[in-house]
């Protein structure tokens, strides 16, 4: 739902103008984000506390290049909600909209497991060829395991995997 549908069903509930409506949403919008500012904290009986708080820095990881990032510290917007509106939601029934997007979210979650799990193995099988040179698992292309992609795979492994070999 967006706020001109919000806007449009208060209005039609209270019998006013879009227009009308408009303003006092917005207008409460404004008022719940300078509270935010000023006091860091606002809270709407039955329905929830909004708050500022303070997310420290951390050390992250660039997905793409293995690069170790800082993330600065940094306010966030928290929300928790109301018993009212916890009740309410819990005793939500499923539609099947909701069932079709959690079916995909736990597919798409499979799908990431098994490529982890498929690059960890893969990984581990590069480690063993770099610790034993000699005992290398022949690869599908010779079967006598000494083919050049062997080695050019084993030369593409990622920073982090080197780190245990290392030590």
């Amino acid at each position: 739902m967006t706020k001109k549908e919000i806007v449009r069903k208060i209005a039609e509930d209270i019998e006013e103008t879009q227009l009308k409506t408009k303003e006092i949403v917005q207008r409460t919008f404004d008022a719940i984000v300078k509270t935010l500012l000023i006091d860091r904290r606002i809270e709407l009986r039955n329905f929830g506390v909004f708050e500022v708080k303070l997310r420290k820095k951390r050390k992250a990881r660039n997905p793409r290049t293995e690069e170790a990032v800082e993330v600065p510290a940094k306010f966030v917007v928290t929300f928790k909600p109301g018993k009212e509106m916890e009740e309410k939601v819990r005793n939500l029934t499923i539609r099947p909209e909701d069932q079709e997007r959690l079916n995909r979210k736990t597919e798409k979650a499979r799908k990431a497991a098994e490529a982890r799990e498929a690059a960890s193995t893969a990984g581990a099988a590069a480690a063993a060829t770099m610790a034993s040179p000699g005992a290398a698992p022949p690869t599908p292309g010779d079967a006598n395991g000494s083919s050049d992609s062997a080695a050019a795979d084993s030369s593409k492994k990622k920073p982090r995997a080197k780190k245990p070999a290392q030590a």
